[in-house]
């Protein structure tokens, strides 16, 4: 789960991380109140589960209540368009109001997974700011890490380490490496899958702040943080994963033609495989799990047929627990609710394999039934071309 800027520098404050004073707001008016209260220039910015805001027109530095109030009436309720949302942008529905200051210089700081060496890894970079990825692709010298040991933590040495590395003055070694401990106890404490500072300014009056927040939350983790389960704004995430959420399915949308219906997520990603190997592209990731009933199939179904992108759908299915003239009842049922007929090519093995072959059989539907998962791949190829 994402969280809003905001949201993330309320978490960032309990941790003691220094933030700018600021407040959101929902209406020009609440944005004109906000930049009254804190008098002065102040900064006002889009809240999008996004990066490049600053490049898409998203922040805005204004020197009066009146001006915040007339740049946040201009972005209040339209898309705002990067180059991670796509065409179609994503709502504005607030903006944060916080107090400008003076910036010497901008750093980047991150706790987050590395599974490459499957730990922690605390990251670090002179080059604020930026984008990070550009950095570490042309300059990955500007790049410094700590791996952070799963039984010991954080240790000190590598916060004072990672100052020095990125050429900090001595006075502010301190700050920096208190700061970056605050930053790994709120990923441990509050589950995160990434807690992310960029930039993290030196001000011209010598302090280290925090100005921009990003905190990912792990969603298995959420059931132990009633507090935070309310900072879910669906209307930044994907229409379609929103309701596969709320059906109880794993999903992730991409943006191929052919849909995948699996159980368990090592089959899922070996189905895409065999979609990718024909030359054709999937159009999500769907794992029902391995004890989903009708129902919940169904519903996983109907997310893939949701999808206008889906020419074709296959069906790849080992049963266990979950039984195949299950999956193929479940797929059924979604195919005439929503009045759609579309192409499937379908793999059933193990439980009640035969019997789900049968419900195809029988429903009316274009199946193509086959056993191997080179057939899959050469009917699915066949029904391309038609």
């Amino acid at each position: 789960m994402k969280l809003h800027e905001y949201q993330a520098k309320d978490l960032f404050r309990k941790y003691g991380i220094p933030v700018l004073n600021g407040g959101v707001a929902r209406t020009p008016d609440e944005a004109f109140a906000v930049a009254d209260q804190l008098g002065g220039p102040v900064v006002v910015k889009a809240q999008v589960h996004a990066g490049g805001r600053g490049k898409a027109g998203g922040v805005k530095v204004v020197q009066t209540p009146a001006e915040a109030k007339a740049f946040a009436a201009s972005i209040l309720g339209t898309p705002l368009i990067t180059h991670q949302t796509g065409a179609e942008g994503v709502p504005v529905s607030s903006v944060l109001v916080e107090e400008a200051t003076a910036i010497a210089s901008e750093l980047y700081l991150a706790i987050l997974v590395d599974g490459g060496v499957r730990r922690l890894v605390a990251i670090a970079s002179a080059a604020g700011g930026m984008e990070i990825e550009e950095v570490a692709a042309t300059s990955p010298e500007k790049i410094l890490q700590e791996v952070i040991d799963p039984v010991l933590g954080l240790q000190p040495y590598q916060g004072r380490h990672l100052a020095y590395g990125i050429d900090l003055p001595g006075e502010l070694v301190r700050p920096f490496a208190s700061l970056t401990a605050n930053l790994f106890r709120l990923f441990l404490e509050e589950d995160c899958t990434l807690a992310e500072i960029n930039p993290l300014a030196i001000t011209e009056d010598g302090r280290v702040l925090a100005l921009d927040a990003k905190v990912d939350i792990d969603d298995d983790a959420l059931f132990r943080h009633k507090d935070l389960q309310g900072l879910r704004d669906v209307t930044q995430e994907d229409e379609l994963e929103a309701q596969a959420r709320e059906f109880g399915v794993s999903y992730v949308r991409l943006d191929g033609d052919v849909g995948c219906l699996v159980n368990g997520a090592g089959l899922a990603m070996a189905t895409m495989d065999i979609v990718k190997a024909v030359g054709a592209e999937p159009a999500n990731f769907l794992d029902v799990g391995g004890g989903a009933d009708e129902e919940q199939v169904k519903n996983g179904f109907s997310v893939i047929l949701a999808d206008p992108g889906v020419k074709r759908v296959l069906v790849n299915v080992f049963g266990g627990i979950l039984r195949c003239d299950m999956v193929a009842a479940g797929v059924v049922a979604a195919c005439r609710e929503a009045n759609s007929r579309p192409k499937i090519v379908a793999r059933f093995q193990g439980t009640n394999a035969e019997e789900g072959r049968e419900v195809f059989r029988k429903s009316g539907l274009s199946v193509e039934l086959v056993e191997t998962l080179k057939e899959a791949a050469e009917k699915l190829q066949e029904v391309g071309e038609e």
